[in-house]
């Protein structure tokens, strides 16, 4: 059993937690936030040091040692110049959570991280009026190793701790007792029954250099018997795996082939339609994302695919899936640097699919672009915007007309060309094709020695030359083209 903390100063009454702060977790998760983002956790989560019980059929129990502040005076509308003097202590925190949970709760983590004993904090607290917001650090040990470690610098965080309370101070009253539990480092990863994991916040640097003492948590199997017809049941996905554990190598997952920088360069040069007879040449003739095409002509469109895929509208299911964080939201989210998203629409081009605020989020993402078989609102203003889009055209209603956003990084059927995640999609002013992965450095290859030979051809005809026998080479024309080949070789 866990043991009660400390007794706090005030009885808190709500628990406020940020997403993501560190730097070192951002360059985790591949995503930098530009703002705060926040969750609730439940007064009932709250713990001191102890057990916490895994529960059976899950497997993805993380551990996330975090600093947390807590409000001593009241704040409301706050500066963040003042936002300090209303945090009367500070401790260490453990902000537990089930990522076979995590895709169930849809950001809201109600149930991943809202069970009892999720939150333990303490043992001790530190007067924050005794030390700087910069001044400190949080270190997190499991079975004795330490796995994370970081401070609180402008170097460390996103956002400095006194914006949490600024920020959330416009939005409520933060009230004597509340606690804000101020993200994670780099670090987190998975526990299991018998572990053990301690966290220590301090200030090594400030007078008498406080410390909150060292909060343990002992974890132990625990009851499961999730009643499927009561709710969701624990369930995981890839992408889940990697989280809970922190990359894909600690997870034990296989790394994910990358399409290189030079093999991304060519394919800029190279047109679709050369790409395409290579791949029909390799026996793939399903290959083209029939009907979309650049809002802008001479865009040109490489990277990898990150799937989303719309279901036809439901009223019922609009109601579950279609508001709030949904899938689409959470797809444009995490979009990665050098990722097109793929959207299945069906090939309803009566409904838009993505819009100027999504465009702008997929840009500050570093998204390539955006493919969709089905229409987009706010063209103008996409298209102003300059992320490359190949959609079908303009479309000024909404998604609940026609689409439920059901999914993401699944295979998807876009214009009837099936999609995987990672494929690598190529797009300009003939539309679109998908090269899978693992044939693109040989397609392209062969495409940019097509490319030279169709050039030289392109000469020969220029000088009055007919194209039986030289479209493409063949006897003599091909034997001129091979000398060619060589005497350019030889010059390098």
């Amino acid at each position: 059993m866990a043991d009660q903390p400390t007794p706090l100063p005030a009885a808190p009454g709500k628990i406020i937690a940020v997403h993501l702060a560190y730097e070192s977790r951002a360059a985790q998760r591949g995503r930098r936030p530009s703002t705060p983002s926040y969750f609730f956790k439940p007064t009932s989560s709250l713990t001191g040091s102890g057990e916490v019980a895994r529960p059976q059929g899950t497997d993805l129990l993380a551990f996330e040692g975090e600093i947390a502040l807590i409000v001593g005076k009241e704040a409301r509308w706050v500066s963040q110049s003042q936002a300090w003097d209303h945090i009367s202590h500070i401790t260490a925190a453990n902000d537990l959570g089930i990522y076979d949970y995590r895709a169930a709760d849809k950001g809201s983590n109600v149930r991943s991280k809202g069970r009892d004993g999720y939150t333990p904090i303490g043992p001790n607290y530190i007067d924050a009026s005794t030390v700087q917001p910069d001044q400190l650090r949080v270190r997190t040990w499991v079975n004795g190793q330490l796995r994370q470690e970081s401070g609180t610098t402008d170097q460390d965080l996103i956002f400095p701790l006194a914006q949490f309370v600024a920020d959330l101070s416009q939005h409520m009253t933060l009230e004597p007792g509340d606690i804000i539990l101020t993200g994670t480092p780099a670090g987190s990863s998975v526990l299991v029954p018998g572990d053990l994991v301690e966290v220590e916040v301090d200030a090594p640097t400030a007078p008498g250099s406080p410390t909150s003492g060292k909060l343990s948590t002992r974890v132990i199997e625990g009851e499961g018997n999730f009643d499927p017809d009561l709710g969701n049941l624990p369930a995981t996905t890839e992408t889940q795996v990697e989280e809970a554990w922190g990359s894909r190598q600690e997870a034990g997952l296989p790394e994910k082939p990358a399409l290189s920088q030079e093999t991304r360069a060519l394919l800029q040069e190279l047109p679709t339609a050369g790409l395409s007879a290579q791949l029909r040449a390799r026996g793939l003739n399903n290959v083209v994302i029939e009907g979309v095409y650049p809002q802008t002509p001479g865009t040109k469109l490489v990277g990898t695919a990150k799937t989303l895929r719309f279901v036809p509208n439901r009223e019922d299911l609009f109601k579950s899936h279609g508001g709030g964080y949904n899938a689409q939201k959470r797809c444009f989210d995490s979009v990665q640097a050098g990722e097109v998203i793929v959207i299945e629409a069906r090939g309803s081009s009566q409904s838009g699919t993505l819009g100027d605020i999504l465009a702008l989020r997929a840009q500050h993402r570093g998204a390539a672009g955006v493919v969709t078989d089905g229409g987009v609102r706010d063209y103008a203003e996409v298209q102003r915007i300059g992320l490359p889009v190949f959609s079908q055209g303009p479309h000024p209603a909404v998604l609940g007309r026609r689409h439920v956003p059901w999914e993401s990084d699944v295979a998807i059927a876009c214009g009837n060309a099936t999609v995987l995640p990672g494929d690598v999609i190529v797009g300009d002013d003939d539309g679109v094709i998908v090269i899978p992965l693992d044939l693109v450095d040989e397609v392209a290859a062969a495409a940019q020695a097509k490319e030279e030979e169709d050039a030289w051809v392109a000469q020969r005809v220029a000088q009055g030359n007919p194209v039986d026998g030289l479209f493409p080479p063949t006897g003599q024309w091909k034997e001129a083209y091979q000398a060619f080949v060589q005497s350019q070789q030889g010059s390098e």
